[in-house]
């Protein structure tokens, strides 16, 4: 049968081809499983274990009060909210400490020599073994969340114009305790009066000295919330005082559970302009510093209700760690806590408006809310000067903020990019994308060689025809 013959042409440009391209087929494969692996192991992040905080349900109103385990035998009077239950966090468990299995070569063996025996090819050697992923040390570990939690939140204490035509008022103090951990709490409760306020008889509450007071202890099941009022009394004079604050302390524990978690939070007393005056008036907003704990504005009205013009003066008098950092024209600090300005001439009928910046102490915040106070007077061209005073508040986000734990970052052996270890550029690494830059460059490459062998071909095959081969010698 007679074989086709191949043009010589045709042979001997496969023939220089076939190098060029098997060279940029193998430099594109090296270059893969070089960066293949490292791109695998950094593409492959570890997971991350997720921690939320329970949720618990609405607040209802009970009808029976939580008895309290110790003295004073006579519990607060409470609005208990009905008990949940928090879900367990989910936990992942640590993976286990494993070693690669040694698996025994397989024999091999080479085709035997014609009419010979087979020939047995020496095993391989195994390869060694995976160390074992040893855990963290017992220092670097983070301890487990404790099951213990607290929280008390507190209303004011406001009183209205009838305060200035009584020679003492009653008022109440609504306290709310919420157990945000996880297990049953004893919670035991105490508060500390300002000057001016006492306690006049609440249930299960005793006097301790210097304005404090000590109640029972509760026994609370995990995401149970309760209200308790406290009674109070202010004294007629109360107001020569002013700024006016206390604080309501909780601390909670449970049985075979180390330690004891603790809150408190401030409540401020807050006046109504007074005594009352004629031909004068006097507001103030109220002071809120956002979660960033920057520094806010206050803003101060003073009025001139009467028929005579009259010289305007303001003094603000802030709790300790408030201050008015710089202040405005026409103030000036007369001590750390207490800045007076001059309004100037306020006309009859017209009201004088002044603001002030207002700083904080991290540690003042976290005891919001407090209060200030303001003293305004107006000194007309003919009759006596006239004074008002009255309180404000200051508020604080800070002081609701609760910090967030975060689980810790699992620890990777070297060679293993730890879980969340990206940047911003799209979320890889510098291993992944200089991995990602080798495959494209080789691809690339390999693109170009069959290219230029492609033309290289189509040249050879469009040009002209040659000639017939001369038949071998037999």
């Amino acid at each position: 049968m007679a074989r086709v013959k191949a043009m010589p042409g045709l042979r001997a440009e496969v023939r220089r081809t076939a190098p060029s391209l098997a060279a940029a087929l193998a430099l594109g494969l090296l270059a893969a499983l070089a960066v293949g692996p490292t791109g695998a192991n950094a593409a492959t992040p570890e997971p991350v274990v997720m921690v939320t905080d329970p949720v618990s349900e609405p607040e209802t109103t009970a009808s029976q009060d939580p008895p309290p385990t110790e003295e004073p035998t006579d519990p607060l009077p409470t609005d208990p909210a009905p008990e949940t239950t928090a879900p367990a966090p989910e936990t992942t468990p640590p993976p286990p400490v494993t070693t690669a299995p040694e698996v025994p070569p397989a024999p091999t063996t080479t085709a035997p020599a014609p009419g010979g025996p087979p020939t047995a090819v020496p095993p391989v050697a195994p390869p060694p073994p995976v160390p074992p992923v040893r855990p963290p040390p017992p220092g670097s570990a983070a301890p487990p969340p404790s099951p213990l939690g607290v929280q008390v939140t507190t209303e004011d204490v406001t009183l209205t114009e009838a305060y200035w035509n009584a020679a003492s008022t009653a008022a109440t103090l609504q306290v709310t305790v919420n157990n945000t951990g996880t297990t049953a709490q004893r919670i035991r409760l105490s508060y500390t009066l300002p000057a001016g306020l006492t306690d006049v008889g609440t249930k299960g509450c005793t006097a301790a000295g210097n304005g404090t007071y000590r109640c029972g202890a509760w026994t609370a099941e995990a995401g149970v919330r309760f209200s308790a009022l406290l009674r109070l009394r202010v004294d007629g004079t109360a107001w020569k005082q002013m700024p006016l604050a206390g604080s309501v302390q909780v601390v909670a524990d449970a049985p075979g559970v180390p330690g004891e978690a603790k809150d408190d939070q401030g409540f401020a007393v807050l006046f109504p302009p007074g005594p009352p005056a004629p031909g004068i008036a006097l507001a103030a907003d109220e002071v809120a510093f956002d979660i960033s704990g920057a520094a806010s504005t206050l803003a101060l009205r003073l009025g001139n209700t009467g028929a005579v013009d009259a010289a305007g003066r303001v003094e603000v008098v802030l709790p300790p760690g408030v201050t008015v950092p710089t202040p405005p024209p026409g103030c000036v600090a007369v001590d750390p806590t207490r800045t007076r300005c001059d309004a100037g001439l306020v006309a009859a009928g017209k009201t004088a408006e002044l603001r002030l910046p207002v700083e904080a102490t991290p540690e003042a915040q976290r005891e919001a809310p407090l209060s200030g106070a303001v003293i305004g007077q107006l000194d007309p061209r003919s009759g006596a000067t006239r004074q008002l005073q009255m309180s404000f508040r200051i508020t604080a986000a800070a002081a609701l903020a609760t910090p967030v734990v975060s689980p810790p970052a699992p620890t990777g052996s070297q060679g293993v990019l730890p879980g969340g270890a990206a940047n911003n550029d799209g979320g890889m690494t510098s291993v992944q994308r200089t991995a990602i830059i080798l495959i494209v460059v080789s691809a690339l490459l390999v693109v170009l060689a069959l290219t230029l062998a492609t033309i290289s071909l189509r040249r050879r095959l469009n040009g002209p025809a040659p000639g017939p081969a001369p038949n071998p010698v037999e």
